[in-house]
């Protein structure tokens, strides 16, 4: 770079033989003595050495020769200013470049060096050379750094014992910016800006000033440490040799850069790196995704993800983040926080638990556990002041006070420090949990966060957690979700992939290993299809536990096309705060439908359908399990099917619309189905034909219904004659209400088919 050339700045000042009226003994500035009438200094027009050159007479302390030129001092443009002297007669004195530094309007730039490097001359005759550089960014070479500086006024000092004369041949002024610049001229140093990169001086307007004057060439932050006091928005490419140091608050965005190494360039710290590039993330509308490109982020301690931007705590624009992998850094920030609290829970308000102890350390995101809670409840929000905590879920049998305990797991992207946080995403990230740490945590309110692609492996506690409604139209797709627990049985895992408290869920095409559950589903509309989730051990007739929880009994729910592998599906109501039945739709609202359900190694009394009520008076209303394969392994089960009535069990009086049908059944030694196809063979003459339909119909229901009857082959009578009769039925037979009966008007014999129900299909 020469801007002489490139851009036409002269630099150069007039020679000697010009006139010395444009020479000063003074700074140089307007109304300066010329040594056009200074006795002290004459042109001398052929010098053996410099042909036409000045001489001066030192006469005082400091003489000065100045040039009263304005020359221009320009950002990214340095300059040499040279000087050829020599001593011819008396005293020897020192010699210096000098400069009057000047500032915009025409004053004095304050606070700038206003000399160079002091050469003493030691012999008379003796042609000695001096210089000093100038320019705005503080390099090294450069003698005088004038970062506000636009022009000077440039010359000589001459210093020592008065009585000597000195000749001064032409002051050359030249661009020496390629000495700095290197061979890269399309790079903009922001040094040359007056970036000090020393840590503490805030280089932000350098930053802005480097950036504005790029005009399409690369940024340059040379080496050092370069404090940001304020937000800076880069709109160049740029590279980093140095790092940058900014606090939680300022934003710092890389417009046409902006990917994770970006931003570890900038930081030098994979943590600090991830949080700034996600805070620009948030707040530049140009980028719908953070780009990790593959890096392998390691965290020392969960990230607040709204603490890395708190200036928001709501945010509903689609953003996503990508293509990388999270880690933990083994360390006591990993432990779980656990608080023991007496608190009052009442079902008249039933998400708050008041009158709680010690409420200021109960963590929000806690998991709840006491009497009558029901899994996966989490704390929502807390009010200190009023002593009171917010439930994800009701609790279904907690009336009264009691002790609390609070469990917070730590999780390696938490976001529930957010109020509401909508259609955010996570695709293709590694979620090497490592046994140390959880995965995800959602923020309290919030819509359509989206979890795809994703390896969530081996986490401490959770997989992903919802503490609120911030699951509210979920999107879990494609994902791989192994436990940390593989080696462990069945009943002694504790962990699980994740839960949902509100509705509208999509759970599609996962693979899902050896937890504790699969999930728990809070909400109703929930989409599961093309999942395989498997949870068994190797113990023979081991225990399963459920895969599936659904904890309100009307799901609103389709489960179709999954691999079911050694669980079963739960219906549950223990997120009810009264779950004794009351005018609310009861269980069902439920379609299983395409499924491959098997089971091996485990008890005869194993079942693939639970269903657990937690009130009294519940039934079925609705629900359809279709075109299903059961299976079981190495042992028959008895049955798919049953209501485990640990706290009470179904009116069967009450059953409607439920179908069993077209399902497979291998290893089960009962198929159930609904309505059940059921014969009777009468071989002695009777008017009343009688049959127990208990192990055809579901969780041992009532033959409610005969759908349909037909006469198998004649029916005769005692003597052997044909009779051409229907009977008619009498359905509720038996002690248990199993039974049903057909009475003919004579005594007869023969074989009966038909249809039973178990629930009032209409």
């Amino acid at each position: 770079m020469n801007k002489a050339i490139t851009d036409g700045v002269v630099l150069m000042p007039l020679p000697f033989v010009a006139g010395l009226g444009v020479w000063a003994n003074g700074d140089g500035t307007p109304g300066s003595d010329t040594y056009a009438t200074d006795g002290t200094g004459a042109f001398v027009p052929a010098d053996q050495d410099f042909g036409g050159c000045l001489e001066l007479v030192k006469d005082t302390a400091t003489k000065r020769l100045r040039y009263m030129g304005e020359t221009p001092i320009l950002p990214g443009c340095y300059l040499r200013i040279t000087a050829k002297v020599k001593a011819v007669a008396g005293p020897l004195p020192t010699v210096r470049i000098s400069a009057y530094p000047g500032a915009a309007g025409g004053g004095k730039a304050t606070g700038h060096p206003e000399v160079g490097p002091a050469t003493t001359l030691t012999t008379i005759g003796e042609i000695v050379e001096i210089s000093a550089i100038v320019g705005v960014g503080e390099r090294t070479g450069v003698d005088m750094v004038w970062p506000t500086a636009v022009f000077g006024h440039f010359g000589i000092d001459v210093t020592g014992s008065n009585g000597g004369a000195i000749r001064v041949d032409d002051l050359v002024i030249e661009d020496i910016t390629s000495a700095f610049l290197r061979d890269m001229l399309s790079v903009v140093d922001v040094r040359d800006f007056g970036a000090k990169g020393d840590g503490t001086t805030d280089d932000s307007a350098a930053f802005d000033a480097a950036d504005a004057a790029a005009n399409g060439r690369t940024l340059l932050v040379s080496a050092g440490q370069y404090f940001l006091g304020s937000s800076v928005t880069i709109q160049s490419r740029i590279r980093f040799e140095g790092t940058v140091v900014q606090g939680a608050a300022d934003r710092f965005i890389l417009q046409k850069d902006y990917h994770f190494e970006s931003y570890l360039d900038a930081f030098g710290d994979e943590e600090t790196a991830f949080k700034k590039a996600y805070q620009a993330l948030l707040n530049f509308t140009d980028h719908e995704s953070l780009d990790l490109r593959g890096r392998r982020i390691a965290l020392t301690a969960p990230v607040d993800m709204q603490a890395a931007d708190p200036s928001r705590t709501v945010f509903a624009t689609r953003r996503v983040i990508r293509n990388g992998q999270f880690s933990p850094v083994a360390g006591p920030a990993w432990d779980t926080d656990v608080v023991t609290s007496s608190g009052t829970y009442s079902t008249g308000s039933a998400k708050v638990l008041t009158n709680v102890a010690n409420v200021a350390n109960v963590p929000v995101g806690a998991l709840v556990e006491g009497a009558g809670v029901g899994r996966e409840v989490y704390v929502t929000a807390k009010n200190v002041g009023a002593q009171t905590v917010t439930l994800s879920q009701p609790l279904f049998d907690a009336a009264g006070t009691q002790s609390y305990v609070f469990r917070r797991f730590k999780y390696m992207l938490d976001f529930s420090g957010y109020d509401d946080l909508d259609q955010f995403v996570l695709t293709d990230i590694d979620f090497q949990c490592d046994g140390d740490a959880s995965a995800i945590m959602l923020a309290p309110q919030g819509l359509i966060f989206q979890v795809k692609d994703c390896a969530i492996l081996k986490p401490k506690d959770r997989g992903i957690t919802s503490i609120g409604t911030g699951c509210q139209g979920m999107l879990i797709d494609r994902n791989n979700f192994v436990s940390n627990e593989q080696g462990q049985t069945v009943s002694s895992r504790t962990t699980l992939c994740f839960n949902t408290n509100a509705n509208d869920v999509k759970i599609r095409d996962n693979r899902v290993a050896l937890f504790k559950h699969f999930c728990v589903l809070a909400g109703s509309g929930n989409l599961v299809s093309g999942n395989h989730w498997f949870h068994g051990d190797t113990t023979t007739d081991g225990v399963r536990l459920g895969g599936m929880i659904f904890t309100l009994p009307n799901s609103k729910s389709i489960v179709t096309g999954n691999y079911i592998d050694n669980n079963f599906i739960e219906l549950t109501n223990e997120h009810e705060a009264e779950p004794e039945f009351a005018n609310q739709f009861s269980f069902g609202g439920l379609t299983i439908t395409g499924n491959i359900f098997t089971a091996n190694d485990v008890a005869p009394w194993f079942n693939f359908l639970v269903v657990k009520p937690y009130g009294n008076d519940h039934f079925i209303h609705g629900l359809s399990v279709i075109s299903n394969v059961f299976r079981a392994i190495n042992g028959a089960i008895d049955r798919i099917e049953k209501v485990d009535t640990s706290f009470a069990d179904l009116d069967y009086g009450r059953m409607r619309g439920v179908t069993f049908a077209d399902n497979t059944f291998h290893g089960v030694d009962d198929p159930c189905y609904n309505p059940a196809p059921q014969e009777i063979t009468q071989n002695t003459p009777a008017t009343d034909w009688q049959r127990d339909n208990t192990p055809a119909l579901p969780f041992g229901g009532r033959a409610r219904f005969v759908d349909a009857v037909v006469l198998d082959g004649p029916i005769r009578d005692s003597g052997n004659d044909e009779v051409f009769q229907m009977p008619y039925v009498s359905d509720n037979q038996g002690a248990n209400q199993t039974e049903t009966r057909f009475t003919f008007g004579t005594a007869v014999t023969g074989k009966l088919r038909y249809l039973v129900r178990m629930d009032n299909p209409l």
